[in-house]
């Protein structure tokens, strides 16, 4: 008998305590939540985790969970996932996946949040930014940062050689001139990086300096086969030829950023979000400067958004989320890490100080002269051919004018395909 009424009271305990516990879930509104948040580079941790932290001070019922996937797998695995209904809520996206993400329904359109929404305006952002994430005139990424490209030189190297610095009088005269003086094959030493893989900060703006273009203004036609784009590559197999830049095989083995790094390049072209890694590295032995004009000036402008997946379960917590990463403050973080430009026109002058010992306003100044990220509905398509071709050419497979119409004639392929829906 004992025996039963102690049975008897140890249920109506749990009874009682699971009515307890359903009661707080009930009280507290909704059972606590997680978000999954994808990126590639490491580098933003800093910024990122703090303003997470900010955003976990407002939600103490949301859990944060934050996954860097290496860029080399980063679209595959985000592509994979997202495609099989899963995937992360929050994520980074660039100009070249972006139509393909919109077109397919994988990340949500932003404007119902924005319009509901009396602190976020799309008129603080840099409108290159805003435009590059824009598709059918409605934002589906928010401006996070964004980036153009200068010219970083070892002090250093150029101390040794007795050559001055580069400055914003430069020209492609310059880059051979002086990279000549500061080329020593006995020492492996190359005065200048024409790295052939990374198009943004290489090719992408020597096409343009040249007076040709990538893609023509109405995503039609392919700008590889012009006289003037077939002039910037020119210029680049000169410099390899003349030993004043790395051949395509050394950076296929060891690309050229490292090859600065390790003080076997005197000037590279490279991104604004390159500043903090090299000084990290460099020290004070790292300087920068505009890039050297051809015909004219030109610099690629590219950016980051924050994207929300298309089926996400929680959806106004992700876009207090993306608010807290790309909102001011959000902007402000990413600004004093020095990590790149803050997408937010009025914090830039707060990256300006973030790294004293360098001219961040030569990333700034290029935005007068800036030319925005090429991008149509299938850049990734195309740009996969213009790699090919282009390595195949420097590796000395084929002529580099081949290589070049080839490119050209299936980009256009491609281009009158995507104008035919």
């Amino acid at each position: 008998m004992k025996k039963m009424r102690f049975l008897v009271h140890l249920l109506l305990i749990i009874v009682v305590v699971a009515m307890s516990a359903c009661s707080n879930t009930q009280s507290s509104g909704e059972e606590k939540k997680t978000l999954e948040v994808a990126l590639w580079d490491k580098n933003v941790s800093p910024a990122v985790d703090k303003s997470i932290e900010a955003f976990k001070k407002q939600h103490p019922d949301i859990k944060v969970n934050v996954t860097y996937t290496p860029w080399e797998d980063y679209w595959t695995k985000l592509k994979t996932s997202i495609g099989g209904g899963k995937g992360p809520d929050v994520f980074w996206m660039n100009g070249p996946n972006f139509y393909q993400y919109t077109s397919s329904g994988f990340i949500k359109d932003l404007e119902p949040f924005i319009k509901n929404d009396s602190e976020y305006k799309k008129d603080k952002y840099f409108p290159a930014v805003v435009d590059l994430y824009t598709y059918q005139g409605k934002l589906f990424a928010a401006p996070y940062f964004i980036d153009s490209v200068g010219l970083y030189y070892n002090k250093k190297l150029f101390d040794d050689a007795g050559v001055p610095y580069p400055d914003e009088n430069w020209t492609w005269d310059d880059i051979e001139k002086v990279g000549k003086k500061l080329s020593n094959k006995e020492k492996g030493i190359y005065g200048y990086s024409a790295d052939i893989k990374t198009s943004q900060s290489v090719y992408y703006d020597l096409m343009h300096q040249a007076g040709g273009y990538i893609i023509s203004e109405d995503k039609k036609k392919s700008g590889f086969d012009s006289p003037e784009s077939k002039g910037a590559f020119h210029f680049i197999k000169k410099l390899i030829d003349e030993g004043i830049s790395p051949s395509a095989k050394t950076v296929m083995e060891t690309e050229g950023k490292q090859l600065f790094l390790s003080g076997k390049v005197a000037m590279i072209p490279a991104i604004s979000v390159s500043a903090g890694e090299f000084k990290g590295v460099l020290g004070d032995k790292l300087g920068v400067a505009p890039l050297p004009k051809g015909k004219q000036k030109a610099s690629i402008v590219h950016g980051i958004g924050w994207a929300m997946n298309a089926k996400t379960q929680n959806d106004k917590a992700a876009w207090d989320l993306i608010k807290a990463l790309s909102g001011k403050e959000g902007e402000k973080v990413i600004a004093e890490s020095g990590f790149s430009i803050p997408a937010d026109k009025s914090i830039s002058d707060i990256w300006l100080k973030s790294i004293p010992s360098l001219d961040l306003k030569v990333f700034l100044d290029a935005q007068e002269y800036g030319v925005p990220y090429p991008v149509s509905k299938n850049t990734a398509e195309w740009q996969d051919v213009e790699t090919k071709e282009i390595q195949s050419a420097f590796l000395g497979q084929k002529p580099i004018d081949e290589a070049l119409d080839t490119i050209a004639k299936k980009m256009n392929d491609i281009l009158a395909k995507e104008n035919s829906k």
